[in-house]
């Protein structure tokens, strides 16, 4: 049973409306360990014929049919397989791929079969050895002769064990020396049981063969048997074909993006900054809003819950916006039932009372006067970090605010000498309301016990001892009207302050509470939403970078349309070809975010060594989200940058790939 029958070829091409015949019927059988030579001049249909029986085109009437099958009903994958078991091509401008070196191009052939990665380098290497080229296995293509490019290209069409050799002029650039040994090496391949079809115009070439097909305007005019096929072993092939697989292409494209690193290396910085800005800013976001939380805890305890009674008058309803300002709120005292009522309530650590009275209050001290409109008890809700100096008060002692010391004592003040003030008395005075309310003026020698920073809290604050006392022997009322409900924990102050603004008595709302809870929200909003503003500008000049990496890959597909008709020729599928430069743009955009985040890195230690000593702090913040959300960004920037690129390499016509200069 002949390998291989051509049943009626037909095939023609068309300028408008006008057809050309190219091939006119041909007929013919040819048997396994035959070395069968087409021999015609140019323009006959040998090379048309050629590219019909290899697979490459499909646009003919009649039908090849190998071992008996017939190809013209495959599909396109079948065919892809047929290249890959079946057919193994030598071109005559050998068609290597110039960024690999000999073994590689060996092994672009293996890699599309069963064989392990060790095995295919031992074939590649046997092969090597088999076309007399191992000990120039490593040399790229540019630095062979013609000769030695030819015998590459023979082991490459034997990489795979094809059952049919297709060899398109492969003479045609040798030199006589080289063409008989390239010769040699066909006759060898027919003798081990292979049917190898060789295209040519020289009778020379010809004469090697066990058989001449003349072929001449598309038609055969002779057929001459010099001897018999040649013995075919019976051998059963040692592996199997399969599909590129997505690591293999995966490789393929990262030895192409090296090979051209320098370009790549440009693309990459000009896709980092980018990258870069948007990494660093959003690590100033997170830097930013850490560095001013820290700073407003590090004033008032985020644990604690401020609390004071709604009017019952303007109480009306859920709307905590309808009722009293807080400081309006803080005339009402606070029972021990309602207390109890708090203290009750799941994750509350404990409950600790407080005064608080609103009015004109001064500080008189050696003559100068400031002035506040609150004195109030000290409260758990301030950190003992917010002290400048000295301490919290105790019996008849007070705390002031830096800005009162710089009234009391300006050069003290300037020197930062807090010490000058602490221990020194000062004139208390404030008005508040009596029990009959009346109008009451209250006048207190203090002690100041320590200088408070001025945030979180304004006024003047002493102990509730202190301010009970006083109240009491002015006949004010000294019960409790702000309460500080100390949270177990951090994350349940929000729910904890919800419960207790949900607390009625009389289907009437109790409290209204604050906590610095939402100015830490507030602050976490802002430096977030200036952040991502921030980032979103940088990220801008991505859109650049798509351009850029599109043009890139156009340019890497026109420059590489040859590899891709080789490719296509060995059994490449044409979703290889597309994944091949859509892997090439992704590794492009991977070095694009490494780099970014190299720079980011950089800029964060020198941005916060910079500001070390002004801030106290690292402004600047990158965490692993930051990096993580970057390698997206350029993953996803290149896949958009690849799809057309990709798409156009894998609808070309094979046959003009390797047609292509």
């Amino acid at each position: 049973m002949p390998v291989l029958e051509l049943k009626n070829i037909r095939k023609s091409y068309f300028l408008g409306k006008e057809e050309f015949p190219v091939l006119k019927g041909i007929n013919l059988e040819f048997e396994r360990g035959d070395f069968v030579s087409l021999l015609g001049e140019s323009g006959g249909g040998k090379s048309t014929l050629m590219n019909i029986i290899g697979g490459l085109d499909r646009e003919y009437d009649g039908d090849v049919v190998i071992d008996g099958v017939a190809q013209k009903t495959k599909k396109e994958k079948d065919m892809d397989a047929y290249r890959r078991d079946t057919i193994g091509f030598i071109f005559q401008s050998f068609n290597l791929i110039n960024y690999l070196s000999v073994l590689d191009n060996i092994l672009i052939s293996l890699k599309m079969t069963s064989l392990s990665e060790k095995e295919r380098m031992e074939r590649a290497l046997e092969l090597t050895k088999q076309v007399g080229l191992y000990e120039h296995r490593k040399k790229k293509p540019a630095q062979l002769s013609g000769g030695q490019k030819q015998r590459v290209a023979i082991a490459r069409a034997l990489a795979s064990d094809p059952e049919i050799i297709l060899a398109d002029e492969p003479t045609g650039a040798l030199d006589s020396q080289n063409t008989k040994e390239v010769l040699a090496l066909l006759r060898q391949i027919a003798q081990s049981g292979k049917t190898v079809i060789v295209v040519t115009h020289s009778q020379e070439v010809a004469d090697y063969g066990t058989r001449t097909i003349r072929l001449a305007d598309g038609q055969i005019t002779g057929d001459e048997r010099a001897k018999p096929a040649y013995p075919v072993p019976h051998e059963i092939k040692p592996f199997q074909t399969k599909a590129l697989s997505y690591g293999d292409v995966v490789k393929t494209a990262f030895k192409h993006f090296t090979n051209t690193w320098k370009i790549n290396l440009l693309i990459a910085l000009g896709t980092a900054i980018g990258l870069f800005s948007v990494i660093f800013f959003l690590g100033l976001g997170t830097g930013a809003t850490k560095y001013m939380n820290d700073q407003v805890t590090s004033l008032a305890n985020p644990n604690i819950i401020s609390v004071v009674k709604r009017d019952p008058i303007n109480n009306q309803g859920e709307d905590t916006n309808e009722a009293f300002s807080m400081a309006q709120q803080a005339m009402l005292s606070i029972s021990e039932d309602n207390i109890s009522k708090l203290k009750a309530l799941d994750n509350v650590k404990e409950v600790n009372e407080g005064i608080t009275k609103v009015g004109v209050v001064s500080l008189d001290y050696g003559g100068q006067t400031a002035r506040s409109q609150t004195i109030m008890s000290w409260t758990p809700m301030i950190q003992s970090s917010s002290l400048q100096a000295g301490s919290k008060p105790k019996g008849n002692q007070i705390v002031i605010s830096e800005l009162d010391m710089k009234k009391f004592d300006p050069k003290a003040y300037e020197a930062k000498d807090w010490n000058a003030v602490i221990g020194k008395n000062v004139k208390v005075s404030f008005q508040t309301l009596d029990e009959n309310n009346s109008p009451v003026t209250i006048t207190q020698e203090m002690e100041i016990s320590g200088i408070l920073q001025e945030i979180p809290v304004s006024g003047v604050i002493t102990s509730v001892e202190a301010l009970e006392t006083m109240l009491k022997a002015n006949n004010v009322e000294a019960m409790p009207n702000t309460v500080y409900v100390t949270v177990t924990e951090t994350n349940h102050v929000k729910e904890v302050s919800n419960k207790i603004n949900a607390i009625k008595d009389n289907d009437k709302l109790v409290f209204a509470s604050a906590n610095i809870g939402s100015m830490l929200d507030t602050i976490t909003n802002i430096t977030g939403i200036v952040s991502t503003v921030l980032a979103a500008i940088a990220g801008i000049s991505l859109i650049v970078s798509i351009f850029m990496i599109v043009v890139t890959t156009y340019m890497s597909v026109a420059e590489r349309t040859k590899e891709i008709g080789v490719l296509r020729a060995l059994g490449g599928r044409r979703k290889d070809v597309s994944r091949m430069f859509t892997a090439e743009s992704v590794i492009l955009g991977l070095a694009s975010a490494g780099i970014a985040i190299a720079f980011a890195y950089a800029g964060q230690g020198i941005v916060n060594k910079a500001l070390h000593s002004l801030v106290g702090g690292n402004i600047v913040q990158i965490t692993l989200g930051h990096i993580v959300f970057a390698v997206i960004i350029a993953v996803i920037i290149a896949l958009l940058s690849s799809f057309a690129p990709a798409a156009r390499a894998a609808r070309l016509n094979t046959i003009e790939a390797l047609a292509a200069d």
